[in-house]
């Protein structure tokens, strides 16, 4: 524990690591304190492609943490820093919510639903048959397939909902065409992140509450790993990957207490 304590960054998740909904996670305020305390670079990673760093400012706000705009990264900015680079003045399709939106906006990315050069799919609580046929046609006729992120599912309170990769199978299944997948565990933005806080990845530690993005983003990158219990995964979920966390937490909230129990994750065999 005390090797991660001395990182001078963290990368963390946010929904299951910091917030549940729109309750704060028991420590994550402690946490939070002891990152500014400590003078610890830190940026929160995100997935979800719907809200900007505003938003995610002010969403944290309402429930009592003061978190600055410039510590949020989401996959709709690397979305829109990717699509920057490889065409500089594209044009997409969108399926997606206002945060993705904003995002290519300001990268200079203008919309077009008739000959765009990419089409480009985010989270949204409106997707239609529409939003299929458009994006089939349009990847059938040229353009190029991009997801936001690669997450199936999305926890709320009662279950979960369908996210970004199940938007995106049936335009896959009726093109044959793969889309290029932005957020976690694309090592593009856990690079970018690094990039933001000026560190190499020796020096950072990567917390979060899914295996099969966040800890194998952080393991792909050279990043230190965390996996804590406050989301979606249980102590025996790292037993059903061929990869592993160096520590397993119970929150972040044992991070900045020393008197808290941590787990170090058993040789897994086979």
């Amino acid at each position: 524990m005390e090797q991660l304590r001395a990182k001078k960054g963290f990368l963390c998740d946010m929904d299951g690591v910091i917030y549940h909904g729109e309750e704060l996670i028991p420590g994550a305020r402690e946490f939070v304190n002891w990152l500014y305390k400590n003078d610890k670079k830190f940026l929160f990673l995100t997935n979800a492609s719907s809200r900007s760093p505003k938003e995610l400012r002010q969403k944290l706000a309402r429930m009592g943490l003061d978190v600055g705009e410039e510590h949020f990264y989401t996959s709709a900015l690397a979305t829109a820093k990717f699509l920057q680079k490889q065409a500089p003045g594209c044009s997409a399709y969108v399926v997606g919510e206002h945060g993705l939106y904003n995002a290519l906006y300001d990268a200079g990315i203008t919309i077009n639903d008739v000959d765009p050069d990419y089409v480009v799919i985010g989270e949204t609580n409106d997707y239609r048959y529409e939003h299929i046929t458009t994006a089939m046609n349009l990847v059938n006729r040229g353009a190029r397939l991009i997801a936001t992120n690669c997450d199936m599912t999305t926890p709320v309170a009662g279950g979960a909902v369908p996210a970004c990769r199940a938007f995106v199978a049936p335009i896959e299944l009726t093109t044959g065409k793969q889309a290029y997948y932005l957020g976690k565990p694309n090592p593009l933005m856990m690079r970018t992140g690094l990039h933001i806080l000026g560190l190499h990845s020796a020096e950072a530690v990567m917390i979060g509450d899914r295996m099969d993005t966040d800890m194998i983003a952080g393991i792909e990158t050279g990043l230190d790993t965390a996996l804590v219990l406050s989301g979606v995964s249980t102590r025996k979920t790292p037993e059903d990957f061929p990869y592993r966390p160096r520590l397993i937490l119970n929150s972040v909230g044992d991070i900045p207490d020393k008197d808290l129990a941590y787990i170090i994750p058993p040789d897994m065999k086979g």
